[in-house]
């Protein structure tokens, strides 16, 4: 596994929760500073308005984080002193007073930034980020952080000098939803690993994390009322590891971090189907009351849960409860997928009961494209993972559900699966949805993707990454990058920024940071990669 680097020290960071402005303190800027700078478009996502106008700010050791806007802000600047300072060696006090610097502004009354924009405006005196609410600040950040030179990510000091472009931002994104699914149901990732992952999406402005739970191999959150579900039904992965899974405390951690990094956690227990884990745990959720073995192949489709027995729906009422109640967030993904062995007239009969359990713990319903088969619950969302190719019916079936209300959340597999083959020779990944190369990738219009879905139904994108072959943290970074900044650049800028032309050269320049920070990644050759 590769070396963490400064994710370790960004696991110590203070939660985030509010959004606000910082100034840094000014310093004169030579003339010969313009091959140090980076361009204010530089970044990814493309921002929505971008001015260039005049010197850059340069960060020294005399600047401070200045924090206006309420307690809210705090947790803000503490993140953005813990970004900067192992790698300038500065001080960088976060203080309230109004010293030079970096300001983070929190300003309610902002008009036209919504509650994940921003503002950034940099001149020769100071930067200040300004933002309606704590994602538009946290946000901001991120951007920040890409106009600095890529040794800002390292963990020891650097030469630098950290110079921030001079001009304007103004940046609001398309999309209210901006996924990534980790599935670490087929190979377990531990809490320290999720949270590693989370950084890398936050630096891109993700802003939901989906965390499939459970699956054929393995169940990977203990449930109180079905205690031998995790400790037996998680005791496996792929191949026939130790598999593991999250107790209470430690899923309540990853949500509270990914909270402080204002990504919401979306929890999967993914049924009919795919409760082979479940089924070997409690014999008598099987049909025929005896527990199948626990399973460490990668085939799909060959289980399901007994739709006649009312067992089930106490089991699966349990498990929705416990999960809800230890899940701020709004939604519960059912999953819903190759339930080959449910026949439709039970599929229905399943969704029909199933649904409003989730209703009554207060969440919103979230199933895979083919809950449309059944009558998705008012307010529902459908996630579609089909392909290019798949057929008329079956992609009109699910814009018929769109246009009667089903709201849309686009990962087509032959898109933006980040666990299919970059080509022929990649040697981790899946095949079976075709070859993803980074352009591909990211070459689509989410807003006219799925023809007769009206573009109000679509709720943007999510990228799901399927561990039927990645072991490692650094086997999901390799498939993650970079495919991973592609979407989020779907998800966040307006139609009008995107081109593969610009986009590769902005891509490429993320090489640097990827290094500085530890992840390996993809050399794509359609990329015009600096030389290492």
């Amino acid at each position: 596994m590769r070396p963490h680097h400064r994710s370790t020290r960004l696991l110590g960071s203070l939660l985030l929760v509010a959004a606000g402005t910082f100034i840094v303190g000014a310093t004169p800027v030579s003339e010969n500073t313009e091959a140090a700078t980076i361009p204010l478009g530089q970044v990814i996502p493309a921002p929505a308005s971008v001015r260039a106008d005049g010197t850059p700010y340069r960060l020294t050791g005399g600047t401070h984080i200045v924090v206006d806007g309420g307690p809210e802000v705090l947790p803000v600047g503490e993140y953005l002193a813990g970004i900067l300072r192992p790698s300038t060696g500065y001080r960088l006090p976060v203080t309230e007073r109004r010293e030079a610097g970096i300001r983070l502004r929190l300003a309610s009354g902002e008009t036209g930034l919504g509650q994940e924009g921003y503002r950034l405006e940099s001149g020769p005196s100071g930067v200040t980020l300004t933002a309606r609410a704590p994602a538009g600040l946290f946000h901001a950040v991120q951007t920040l952080r890409q106009l600095l030179p890529a040794a800002v990510e390292k963990d020891s000091v650097q030469p630098g000098p950290w110079l921030i472009a001079g001009g304007t931002i103004k940046d609001t994104p398309r999309y209210g939803w901006r996924g990534a699914m980790l599935d670490v149901s087929r190979y377990f990732f531990g809490v320290d690993q999720v949270k590693r992952h989370i950084d890398q999406l936050a630096l891109y402005k993700f802003n939901k994390l989906h965390l499939h739970l459970s699956d054929d191999q393995g169940w990977r959150i203990a449930i109180d009322s079905w205690p031998r579900l995790a400790p037996y039904g998680g005791s496996t992965q792929v191949g026939g590891g130790p598999g593991g899974y999250y107790t209470k405390a430690d899923y309540q951690e990853i949500v509270r971090y990914a909270s402080s990094r204002h990504l919401e956690v979306v929890p999967e227990i993914d049924m009919p189907g795919h409760t082979n884990a479940a089924l070997a745990s409690y014999a008598e959720l099987n049909r025929d009351g005896v527990a199948p073995p626990l399973y460490t192949g990668t085939e799909v489709g060959f289980s399901s849960l007994c739709v006649d027995k009312d067992v089930t729906y106490d089991f699966v009422e349990d498990v929705v409860r416990e999960l809800a109640a230890l899940t701020p967030g709004r939604y519960l993904h059912i999953g819903g997928d190759e339930a080959n062995s449910t026949s439709h007239e039970d599929y229905v009969t399943f969704m029909d009961r199933v649904q409003p359990v989730v209703e009554k713990y207060g969440k919103t319903v979230i199933g895979w494209h083919q809950l449309t088969g059944a009558a998705p619950a008012r307010g529902a969302l459908a996630q579609y993972w089909g392909l290019d190719s798949t057929g008329a019916e079956e992609k009109e079936r699910v814009a018929a559900a769109a246009r009667n209300g089903t709201g849309i959340i686009l990962s087509p597999a032959d898109r933006i699966y980040l666990d299919m083959k970059y080509d022929k020779d990649t040697p981790l990944g899946l095949d079976w949805a075709g070859y993803v190369d980074v352009r591909r990738s990211y070459d689509w219009d989410p807003g006219d993707y799925l023809a007769g879905a009206p573009g109000s139904a679509i709720r943007g994108v999510e990228a799901p990454l399927w561990t039927e072959t990645l072991a490692t943290s650094a086997d999901v970074e390799y498939m993650a990058f970079p495919r991973l900044p592609g979407v989020a650049e779907l998800g966040w800028s307006s139609a009008s920024t995107h081109g593969w032309g610009g986009y590769k050269v902005r891509l490429a320049a993320q090489g640097a940071r990827w290094d500085a920070l530890g992840v390996g990644y993809f050399r794509a050759p359609q990329v015009p990669w600096p030389a290492r």
